[in-house]
C-alpha cells in the first residue's frame, strides 16, 4: 500500500493530486476531440494502438479567447499495462519556413506575420486525475514533459511516458483523463518583436504497445507543480511505501524571469543564473546540484536565407527568429527549442513514510522556478 500526502501548507498554491477532459471554456483545433484509440479489434492479440490527441489545435495569445496559452482534450490511456507509452509531438508556426511569408507576410509597418510567436516559450504538456471528465482544475496536474520552444521555429518531440501509464493502470486510475498542452505565449500589439496576434500549431498522439514493460511500476502521483519564488522557496513531502515497494522522484525545473541580475547570475533575469537546489530523502540523500545547461550552442546551425521582400538573413536553422547570440548563451537548465529531462532521485525501499524536500538556496525578486515533483513507485 502507497500513499502520498503534503506535509506542509508552504508545499505550493495549488494543492492535490494529478487532473484532466475538455468543458465548455475548452479549444479544439478541427479533428480534435476525445482521443481516438486506433488498431484495436475484438477477439484479435493486442496490437500497437495510437491515441490521437490534437490536429494542429490553435494555443493562441488573445486572452479573451478560451484557447489562450492551452488547450485541451480527453484521452483514455486503456485498462492494461504497456510496453511503451510515446507521446508524439508536432509544433507548428508562421514564423518559419520564411518562404511562407509570400502567402502571410507581416503587415505594414510591422517586422512579423500577424499570428507568428518569434520568442521561445515555456511548452509543456499535463495529464489530471481522477478519470471524472468532471475534474477542478484546481488540483495538481502531473507533468509529461518540459520543454521550451524553438525562437520562431517548428518543432518535433517523441517523449516515453510509458511508466506514467503504467503507473495509472495498475494504481486503478485508467480510463479518461484530460490532458492539456499549455505555452505561455504573447502578442506584441506593435508588430515589431512579435506578431500581433501570435500563437502555435499543436499536434499530438499516443503510441501505446502493449506487452510487459521494462520496470514493474506501480503507481505515479504529483506531488508540486508550480512556481517557486522569493516568496515560496521549499516544498516538502511524505511518501509512504508498501512491502516490497521503492520510489523514484522526478524534478523537473528551469528558471525564468527576473529584471535584475544578482549574485550567481551572467545575465539580466533569473533564466541567467547559477543556482543552488538541493533535494532530501530522508536521512539517505541529501544532494546539492545546480541546474544548469552548457550545451545551447548545439540548438544554432548557422544558416543563411531569404525573407521575402527583405533580402538575405543569417540564422540558426533549430531557432530561426532569435538572436544568435541569445540562442547560443548559457541557460537555467534549459535550451531555445529543446526538451529539459527531470533529474531521477531513488527513494531507499522500505516499508512506512519517506520525507521528501526539495529547496532552491535564492532566487532573484521577480524571477522564478518552474518547477514539478513527481514520485513513481516501483516493485
Amino acid at each position: 500500500m502507497h500513499r502520498f500526502f503534503t506535509a506542509s501548507a508552504r508545499a505550493c498554491a495549488v494543492v492535490g493530486l494529478l487532473a484532466a477532459c475538455p468543458s465548455s471554456s475548452d479549444a479544439r483545433g478541427e479533428g480534435e476531440g476525445e482521443g481516438e484509440r486506433e488498431g484495436e479489434g475484438e477477439g484479435e492479440p493486442a496490437a500497437p494502438s495510437t491515441v490521437q490527441i490534437f490536429d494542429a489545435a490553435r494555443i493562441g495569445s488573445n486572452g479573451a479567447l478560451d484557447n489562450f496559452q492551452v488547450v485541451r482534450a480527453d484521452i483514455d490511456v486503456g485498462t492494461a499495462r504497456v510496453s511503451s507509452a510515446t507521446l508524439v509531438v508536432d509544433l507548428g508556426t508562421s514564423c518559419f519556413p520564411f518562404a511562407q511569408w509570400a502567402d502571410n507576410p507581416p503587415p505594414a509597418g510591422q517586422n512579423w506575420p500577424a499570428d507568428c510567436d518569434a520568442f521561445d516559450r515555456n511548452f509543456h504538456f499535463l495529464i489530471n486525475d481522477p478519470a471524472d471528465s468532471a475534474v477542478d482544475d484546481a488540483t495538481v496536474p502531473l507533468e509529461l514533459v518540459r520543454a521550451i520552444t524553438p525562437f520562431g521555429g517548428p518543432m518535433h518531440l517523441e517523449v516515453d511516458i510509458t511508466d506514467v501509464v503504467n503507473g495509472l493502470v495498475v494504481s486503478g486510475r485508467s480510463g479518461r483523463h484530460r490532458l492539456s498542452a499549455h505555452i505561455t505565449t504573447y502578442s506584441d500589439g506593435e508588430g515589431i518583436v512579435s506578431g500581433i496576434d501570435g500563437g502555435w500549431d499543436v499536434s499530438a498522439r499516443l503510441d501505446l504497445v502493449p506487452g510487459t514493460p521494462a520496470r514493474n511500476v506501480v503507481d505515479v502521483r504529483s506531488l508540486f507543480f508550480g512556481n517557486l519564488t522569493i516568496d515560496k522557496l521549499v516544498s516538502e513531502h511524505v511518501v509512504e511505501l508498501g512491502e516490497g515497494e521503492r520510489g523514484a522522484l522526478f524534478v523537473r525545473t528551469t528558471g525564468h524571469g527576473g529584471p535584475n541580475s544578482d549574485s550567481g547570475c551572467f545575465g539580466p533575469a533569473e533564466e541567467f543564473c547559477r543556482r543552488t537546489h538541493r533535494v532530501q530523502i530522508d536521512d539517505d540523500v541529501d544532494i546539492g546540484f545546480v541546474p544548469q545547461r552548457s550545451d545551447c550552442a548545439d540548438l544554432c546551425t548557422l544558416t543563411t536565407g531569404t525573407i521575402p521582400g527583405g533580402g538575405r538573413i543569417e540564422y540558426c536553422a533549430e531557432n530561426p527568429t532569435g538572436s544568435i547570440n541569445s540562442v547560443r548563451a548559457d541557460r537555467a537548465n534549459w535550451c531555445p527549442g529543446s526538451v529539459t529531462p527531470p533529474f531521477d532521485f531513488g527513494i531507499a525501499a522500505g516499508v512506512g513514510a519517506h520525507d521528501l524536500s526539495w529547496s532552491v538556496a535564492r532566487i532573484a525578486e521577480g524571477g522564478s522556478w518552474l518547477t514539478s515533483l513527481t514520485v513513481f513507485v516501483l516493485r
